[in-house]
């Protein structure tokens, strides 16, 4: 499973990144994640940094630890959901790409392999129907919310 979402922005791409990769704010972008934090004794976006993710769908709460595995200022940001050796980890990316005198932001998701089946019924509790479709539109939300900041800096 994996989606792409995409957005021109009219920052520089270091200002962009600056923004993605300041994962404590990741709550005022995200309609699921509602709040980030540093854990672990890292502070910052640095590959091997380690966060936590606190993510809410109506009445579903649960929370997340993310490795981040690409660090790359003003190109982009990745990090792999739980333990990042299993091959089977999602990948989340954020890749900033210079476009005349802005940038195009794309977030996407990767999860190799099938979602355990287990997966397929907590997304029917909370309503989901398409798993895929469904993060794929809150990328498009997380993107305009971005970019809505970025310009406004």
């Amino acid at each position: 499973m994996r989606g792409e979402a995409s957005t021109r922005i009219d920052a520089t791409p270091e200002a962009v990144w600056a923004l993605v990769s300041d994962v404590t704010r990741m709550g005022e972008w995200s309609p699921e994640c509602q709040r980030c934090e540093w854990v672990g004794g890292s502070t910052g976006p640095a590959v091997g940094a380690t966060f936590k993710g606190h993510n809410k769908r109506g009445f579903a709460r649960w929370s997340t630890t993310c490795h981040v595995v690409t660090a790359d200022p003003g190109e982009e940001l990745a990090f792999k959901v739980g333990d990042p050796a299993k091959a089977d980890a999602m990948t989340w990316r954020y890749t900033v790409r210079p476009d005349g005198a802005g940038c195009t932001l794309t977030e996407s998701f990767e999860l190799p392999g099938q979602q355990p089946g287990y997966y397929k019924v907590i997304n029917r509790l909370m309503g989901i129907k398409d798993r895929q479709a469904d993060m794929t539109a809150g990328m498009e939300t997380t993107l305009a919310r971005i970019k809505a900041v970025a310009e406004r800096a």
